[in-house]
């Protein structure tokens, strides 16, 4: 899987862009914002790299990015905000307002859908 910085365009290079506390604020402001919340040692975190970087391939004008939970320092803040239960955790937003959440690894499609009906209305 590819993840890059996050940029302040859109998904045009079609990656999945890393989510830190850095710049969280400004990527879930976006109109329309996927981010994946996971740990290196969930293996549904790993399985859930290649449907990501599928998704955002279809979706060039949403941004989907991961937050990785586990680096220390790296999320301090996000965790400050957010409690999980399960990893991963995705949660759409739309100009900062988290729209929907969904717990455990999605399959292409079944996020693919999520992303038309509630980001793409």
């Amino acid at each position: 899987m590819t993840v890059r910085p996050a940029r302040s365009v859109f998904n045009t290079a079609m990656v999945v862009e890393d989510v830190s506390d850095e710049n969280y604020k400004e990527f879930i402001d976006s109109p329309a914002a996927v981010v994946v919340y996971g740990i290196a040692s969930c293996e549904p975190c790993n399985e859930y790299d290649p449907i990501l970087e599928q998704v955002a391939s279809r979706f060039t004008d949403v941004r989907i990015g991961k937050a990785k939970m586990h680096i220390p320092g790296r999320c301090r803040e996000i965790k400050k905000l957010h409690s999980f239960e399960t990893y991963p955790t995705t949660h759409l937003f739309s100009k900062g307002k988290l729209l929907l959440t969904r717990e455990g690894k999605l399959e292409a499609d079944e996020l693919a859908a999520l992303i038309s009906d509630h980001l793409l209305k």
